[in-house]
């Protein structure tokens, strides 16, 4: 199929150009300076909020690192925590107004094409990226008509899921709705049917309701889902920690395996029912066993009759070492710091079956166990009846990587884009090899997607996606993490602070900053909850032999 014209070549592409340029000088000078950035709800409420942020990350640290000296409780210090909130409050609006550097100028609109209509599929950390950037071009580019499609009205913070489960974080605080985040782009709740590149649509089900949705430019960003691999029994007897509804399940249900084990007299069953097995050793992995570990072990009290040595943490990694992505020595200061508090490691072995009382190892060990994780890998969503290009085929699902070219364009399709993990796209930083799928390259590819698709339809030429990973960050519990940026290597509690205040900063939304900086001081100060709210998951009934 020949490529659709965009425009005219002269002032359009100057327009394009200029809007593209203006748009990445925006992204360095004005809003864009934060990862996935909301509108402040007003210049007011922003300061006070964020002098509240300020107050009580300062309450943390010092409570974290001078509550031994202090020879205190940290409930003691909980009217500290209430000071430090109003005196941050107080002052913030005056400290955000001082420290406000003028705007980017904003150029007068200038005419382009007609109408154009651009459709973003898919509300995580690429899509809602490139959503943003587009509002963030709108003064350039008047004549873009954004489409947001989404089966879920929010914008998950991945990275924080782990905090949810272990009981660390309200979900609700990690959740950004994508109306609020997007505000200037039309959303649409929708489960999306197919694609028909011919026609220009993409058919969607809301509901009951079906409808057609055209496009000029779309957008393909649906992420990933856990990859099971079809073993046998693992989809049916395996958590996995993909959603807010996943978080808020396994934190249910490691505390229903507790009142289960609380009242559980043969020691056997109290095994099975205190052993949790989490499959994959890679980031999501760590941290999911490290959040377990912690969970479990801050609720014993509730517990009398489980002593602290009965639970057991098994940790299962393919690899002869966890955290591949890391340095040797990172890597072995985090296994260290997991057996040490009694995590084990099974290390290059796979889990190869489960059922509801067992999980076998591809070695042949069994482990009596009805708790197991999983967090050995995704693979891309399916993009449902897409086709058109050497990366796409027509008729069925597709659940493999979408090739894109280096502008991230799908390859043999001039008007269809991609990013985020269910794109395979080559990363120039490394000689061509694909780029990881982590939420850093995601946020950054959206950015240059929106330009590229702006350059296209004005007649620009769009620029190859480039971007050099910052680094890694993971959580170990207890106070201490292992983190890598740009070749430097801190562990510990420092790390464990860097960890916090870097994902704290990235967390979209003051509100959401605040609330979650509230949720981690009351946790030095009380005990975390172990109401039942979500129920736990049933596992499927085994038929009669």
């Amino acid at each position: 199929m020949g490529r659709r014209s965009e425009g005219g070549v002269g002032d359009d592409a100057n327009l394009g150009t200029r809007a593209t340029r203006t748009g990445r000088q925006a992204g360095r000078e004005g809003q864009a300076t934060g990862d996935l950035p909301l509108p402040p709800p007003s210049a007011l409420a922003s300061g006070v909020i964020d002098g509240m942020l300020v107050g009580v990350l300062v309450w943390a640290i010092l409570t974290v690192t001078l509550l031994p000296a202090l020879g205190t409780s940290a409930a003691g210090l909980f009217p500290t925590l209430l000071v430090c909130l109003g005196a941050g409050g107080t002052v913030g609006p005056g400290l955000q107004a001082a420290l406000r550097g003028g705007r980017a100028r904003r150029l007068p609109a200038a005419a382009g094409p007609s109408r154009r209509r651009v459709v973003i599929l898919g509300g995580g950390f690429g899509g809602v990226s490139a959503a943003r950037r587009f509002e963030q071009l709108l003064p350039w580019t008047p004549w873009l008509d954004v489409t947001l499609v989404s089966r879920r009205n929010y914008l998950l913070f991945t990275p924080m899921l782990a905090e949810v489960a272990a009981g660390s974080v309200e979900a609700g605080n990690v959740g950004v709705p994508l109306r609020a985040a997007c505000p200037r782009t039309r959303f649409r709740r929708a489960e999306v049917l197919g694609v028909d590149p011919d026609r220009r649509v993409v058919h969607l089900r809301s509901g009951d309701a079906l409808e057609t949705l055209p496009y000029d430019h779309l957008v393909l960003a649906l992420g990933a889902v856990p990859n099971l691999r079809d073993l046998p029994g693992v989809a049916a007897n395996a958590l996995t920690l993909a959603t807010l509804e996943d978080a808020r399940l396994l934190r249910d249900h490691v505390v229903g395996r507790l009142e289960q084990a609380d009242q559980e007299p043969d020691p056997a069953e109290r095994r099975r029912w205190l052993t949790f097995v989490v499959a994959g050793g890679g980031f999501a992995g760590t941290e999911a066993v490290a959040s377990l570990f912690d969970l479990v072990h801050s609720v014993l009290r509730y517990f009398p009759h489980i002593r602290a040595g009965e639970p057991r943490f098994v940790l299962v990694h393919s690899r002869d070492r966890i955290l591949p992505e890391l340095g040797d020595r990172l890597a072995d200061y985090a296994s260290g710091k997991l057996v040490a508090r009694g995590v084990e490691l099974r290390l290059g072995v796979t889990v190869a079956a489960a059922d509801p009382d067992t999980v076998l190892l591809s070695d042949g060990e069994r482990l009596p166990a009805r708790t197991l994780v999983w967090a050995a890998g995704t693979r891309p969503s399916p993009v449902p009846g897409t086709a058109v290009g050497s990366g796409l085929q027509r008729g069925a699902a597709v659940d493999r990587a979408v090739p894109v070219d280096p502008t991230l364009r799908v390859r043999g399709s001039d008007h269809i884009w991609a990013v985020g993990d269910g794109a395979r796209i080559p990363d120039l930083a490394r000689r061509g090899a694909a780029c990881p799928p982590t939420a850093q390259h995601a946020i950054r590819q959206g950015r240059t997607v929106a330009d590229n698709v702006v350059a296209s339809m004005t007649g620009a030429a769009p620029e190859p996606f480039r971007f050099r990973r910052l680094g890694f960050l993971v959580p170990l519990g207890r106070q201490s993490a292992a983190v890598e940026l740009r070749g430097l290597r801190f562990s510990g509690l420092p790390a464990w602070l860097l960890w916090r205040g870097i994902y704290l900063w990235k967390l979209p939304g003051p509100q959401n900053r605040l609330r979650v900086l509230l949720d981690w001081a009351i946790e030095l100060v009380f005990p975390r909850e172990i109401a039942l709210t979500a129920g736990e998951r049933r596992p499927a009934p085994q038929a009669a032999k």
